[in-house]
């Protein structure tokens, strides 16, 4: 094999020097370390000055391609501070009296209706549509002893003529899994003997006790299904 020279050639640093210094090779304008030391000290513009050279060139974009910053209203603190002063009397009327509380919009609200009875009844009764002429307070007794007071209860409700009670049992946030009396009363207004009687329950409102209590609407008399449907046999003779 046939060995050739090389085209390439070596040239010293003095000749890279050469051409530097012919300006054959150019090499970006940067101030030294040294001038801007010097710009520090002795030209208070300096900073201006190094941005305006960084931002040659740039050309500002359209007024209609960028969004404005929305600025901030600030309310006058006389408003800020009323405003914290309403805040404060609704939660302090929310502890103590319950005022603002919607008690049908919890999981504890409770509301049913017996026979024949449209569901809307149930929550007028909720809303104090009917007057409450009578009450029985079971918290704190045992079920046994409170479904001996609830039947007399109930007993001397109907027979005086009364149609619209109310039924305190508490709301059971002490008991272990559920409202154990709670549970109890509305299975004896829907399963019991009673329930002939009662057109509608629903929990009571916060000023009669909220989820601790409930309201029940009597009927004048018992709702009986074997003279409903006699009735209607004999009618079609």
């Amino acid at each position: 094999m046939k060995l050739t020279k090389s085209t390439l050639t070596l040239k010293s640093f003095s000749d890279l020097k050469a051409l530097v210094e012919k300006k054959r090779v150019g090499f970006p304008d940067h101030p030294s370390t040294d001038q801007i030391h010097h710009q520090e000290e002795g030209h208070p513009g300096w900073e201006e000055d190094l941005f305006n050279k960084a931002m040659e060139g740039v050309k500002p974009i359209p007024r209609k391609n960028y969004v404005e910053k929305i600025p901030q209203i600030e309310l006058p603190k006389s408003h800020r501070d009323r405003e914290d002063v309403e805040i404060l009397e609704k939660l302090k009327d929310l502890v103590q009296y319950g005022k603002g509380f919607k008690v049908e919009d919890t999981p504890e609200y409770i509301e049913g209706t017996g026979y024949h009875v449209h569901p809307s009844v149930a929550k007028r009764l909720h809303r104090g549509e009917y007057s409450i002429q009578a009450y029985v307070d079971l918290h704190g007794l045992v079920v046994e002893d409170a479904k001996d007071v609830f039947e007399r209860f109930l007993k001397w409700a109907v027979t005086a003529g009364k149609t619209g009670v109310l039924i305190v049992h508490g709301r059971g946030l002490s008991s272990p899994s559920e409202p154990v009396l709670k549970k109890k009363v509305r299975e004896w207004l829907t399963r019991g003997p009673w329930r002939k009687w009662v057109a509608a329950y629903s929990s009571a409102r916060i000023c009669d006790g909220g989820a601790g209590a409930t309201y029940v609407l009597l009927r004048p008399r018992p709702f009986l299904k074997r003279s409903k449907k006699r009735k209607s046999f004999e009618g079609k003779f």
